[in-house]
């Protein structure tokens, strides 16, 4: 039996992806633990393989411009939230590693303390690549950029590592889980790289959802931009409402609007206006009934929709989604629109066309495939056992 200790930031994001990873080691008799700034984020969406979690923290708490965009949207996360949130978190995960003791520490790309911190402590760490951007260089052509983030890093690593470290905190020399493809990813090599694809596992049921109001001969529309992204959506969710009105005759849209951007829920027949929605089992009915997914191309709904051969309409809005939208776009599966301009005629025609030119839904099937072949849960968990295995 080894133990691993899976590092993470306060973002349902990261945490989602590993939480299966985490319950196949538990049902392969092996104990997992947790460290994060928001425990009770953890406890709810990890459930019984949770196990211990030990609280690192607080989070940074700052209110990011909703207008940044480019090289300063760039600049501004990793300032004012992911090289802090180092910081604050390092305190915390020094003493999850004291008291659980791992075999190995699994730290999130975005959750360099437990990179650093494995690193100072002399524990064996993989990373756990919760989206595939990285994986582009997405700093090709900034190089000032590049150089402040090189420095910002060392600074890091003097003050919570190894000063005598040389690994990129972002990328462990022994094992790296990508839970993409290079279907969707690009090919290029990338030593340590192991592609296991989606992990898709079960989450808690929750009931409250109108199953009874969605009708079977319409296809099924879900609009999501996420729940980071409240802030700033409220016009591009307005365009969404007028466009799926416009194709009532086959079409039925569900708009998710946590912040209640778009006003008081109406009665309405062919859009669904509604704070939440059960994800994974709302777009295996989109899957079943040839729908697509409107999104702000996040990485988890990208793979979760083409996990089920869902083409999509993505409009990035910051942060590593453009570099996932240019993958679903080079991929085949989705066309890209402008977050901050389309109007309805441009997000209409965008939805046409993946509803219904076949090249779009037969892209997506075939990246799919391709992910649920790789793996997922199943092999991520084999290759931390091996590592573990390497320092048994």
């Amino acid at each position: 039996m080894s133990r691993f200790l899976f590092v993470v930031p306060p973002l349902a994001g990261h945490v989602n992806p590993v939480v299966g990873v985490a319950a196949e080691l538990v049902a392969r008799g092996h104990r997992v633990a947790w460290a994060c700034a928001d425990p009770d984020l953890v406890a709810g969406l990890a459930g019984p393989a949770a196990g211990e979690v030990y609280a690192c923290g607080p989070a940074p708490r700052g209110e990011r411009p909703a207008d940044l965009r480019g090289p300063e949207a760039l600049k501004f996360l990793w300032e004012w939230y992911l090289l802090p949130l180092a910081e604050t978190m390092a305190p915390g995960v020094r003493a999850a590693v004291g008291a659980f003791r791992p075999d190995v520490v699994v730290a999130d790309q975005q959750a360099f303390a437990g990179a650093l911190v494995a690193e100072r402590l002399g524990v064996p760490w993989a990373t756990s690549a919760t989206t595939s951007a990285e994986f582009t260089d997405p700093l090709a052509g900034l190089p000032r950029v590049r150089e402040w983030l090189a420095e910002r890093l060392a600074a890091l690593r003097a003050a919570i590592g190894d000063p005598a470290g040389t690994a990129d905190p972002r990328f462990s020399p022994r094992l790296v889980l990508a839970f993409s493809t290079p279907e969707l990813a690009g090919g290029g090599p990338h030593e340590g790289v192991r592609w296991v694809g989606p992990s898709i596992a079960a989450r808690p049921a929750v009931s409250g959802f109108p199953w009874e109001w969605l009708d079977g001969g319409r296809a099924t529309v879900l609009v999501t931009l996420g729940t980071a992204n409240t802030d700033v959506g409220g016009r591009f969710l307005d365009v969404c409402r007028e466009v799926l009105r416009e194709r009532a005759d086959r079409v039925q849209g569900v708009v998710v609007d946590p912040g209640g951007t778009l006003g008081p829920p109406g009665d309405d027949k062919d859009v669904l206006i509604t704070p939440w929605v059960p994800q994974l089992a709302l777009l295996e009915r989109v899957g079943r009934g040839a729908g697509a997914l409107v999104c702000h191309a996040g990485h988890n709904s990208v793979c979760e929709a083409l996990w089920h051969g869902i083409p999509l309409v993505v409009a990035p809005i910051r942060d590593d989604q453009p570099v996932v939208a240019g993958q679903v776009v080079d991929a085949g599966a989705g066309r890209r629109v402008r977050f901050g301009r389309t109007g309805a005629r441009q997000l209409g025609a965008a939805l046409d066309a993946v509803l219904h030119e076949p090249g779009y839904r037969a892209a997506a099937a075939r990246i799919g495939t391709v992910f649920r072949a790789a793996g997922g849960s199943s092999a991520a968990a084999s290759h931390l056992v091996d590592l573990a295995g390497e320092f048994g």
